[in-house]
């Protein structure tokens, strides 16, 4: 028995500067209507020219959190995908510019099943999710007490822990 996944027929915008990260994106959101741009203009020029559901951003390479805030401010979900700026500290900054969620690159294969949560969430951050889901993955990149670190994620949990 097999649903129908609710980004069937999703608008999404995939920016990254390796075209084999855009292909495979590509490759795995065959059910969505997805552009592809692998530099920081042609990614501006799809923000202001067209809608998305969701886009999905590299960090480096792109000026990813520029255009984060650019999506942000457009009112478009918008999601981080990461290899080389997998550090608390640009989890932190996507957080705070308004990412709904940040994937690292090697989760590539699981990445609908994480934009479906933003689908089916309305665009809304998942982040709960998210941390119940890559929690120990996190953990092994960044230091088991990287949460205790850093006074923003204790502030953020407790957040996330009073919206359920």
């Amino acid at each position: 028995m097999s649903s129908e996944s609710p980004l069937k027929g999703k608008s999404i915008l995939v920016v990254d500067d390796e075209p084999d990260i855009l292909e495979t994106v590509e490759e795995e959101l065959d059910m969505c209507l997805v552009d592809k741009a692998k530099d920081y203009e042609t990614a501006i020029q799809y923000l202001t020219g067209y809608t998305y559901d969701i886009v999905v951003l590299d960090i480096m390479g792109v000026n990813g959190f520029d255009l984060l805030q650019n999506a942000v401010d457009r009112g478009f979900p918008a999601v981080m995908l990461t290899a080389h700026a997998l550090t608390p500290e640009a989890l932190k900054k996507s957080i705070k510019l308004g990412a709904v969620s940040f994937l690292p690159k090697d989760k590539i294969p699981e990445l609908r099943m994480f934009l479906e949560d933003v689908v089916l969430g309305a665009g809304k951050p998942v982040w709960e999710k998210l941390f119940d889901r890559l929690g120990n993955y996190f953990n092994r990149h960044f230091g088991p007490d990287w949460r205790e670190k850093d006074k923003f994620f204790q502030e953020f949990e407790e957040t996330l822990k009073k919206t359920m």
